[in-house]
């Protein structure tokens, strides 16, 4: 890959951002009749341009087009004073796979965090996503934990 720069995304990106978004949903399922709903994708669009919001957004981009995006926040944590850096999206396209964007873009949430105090940074995948699996065995630790959820009624 050719110059990938790592950026905040800006409002002008959104038309850009919504087909690596509408892809990072499709991937986990959500699409067709379990896609997010339209307000969904609106209110985390616009939470990234709310100085209030703890939630930021970065974009990998070459030669003027967006390879990828990652989106990530800050929250308090009751095992550290300093905040933790939760990480919690990450997608490229398939033509950007295995070139270094997805290793990149973690590593400018991991500059962020640390510029930002953060004690750590953490994210999830699924069990059985072996090809991101293997970037995020080079680059963190796997804890052992298993995510369990339970939507409130």
């Amino acid at each position: 890959m050719t110059d990938v720069r790592i950026r905040p995304v800006t409002r002008d990106d959104f038309a850009a951002w919504l087909p690596l978004w509408d892809g990072y949903n499709a991937f986990y399922g959500r699409s067709g009749p379990t896609a997010l709903a339209a307000e969904i994708t609106q209110a985390t669009w616009e939470r990234f341009f709310d100085a209030e919001e703890p939630v930021h957004a970065l974009v990998a981009e070459s030669d003027g087009q967006l390879l990828g995006l990652t989106h990530y926040l800050f929250h308090r944590s009751t095992t550290s004073i300093a905040d933790t850096c939760y990480l919690q999206d990450l997608f490229t396209t398939e033509a950007a796979r295995g070139k270094g964007v997805g290793g990149a873009l973690i590593a400018a949430v991991h500059d962020r965090a640390r510029l930002a105090g953060a004690a750590r940074v953490y994210w999830q995948t699924h069990n059985d996503n072996a090809v991101a699996r293997r970037l995020y065995d080079q680059v963190g630790e796997n804890s052992g934990f298993i995510v369990y959820r339970k939507l409130v009624d």
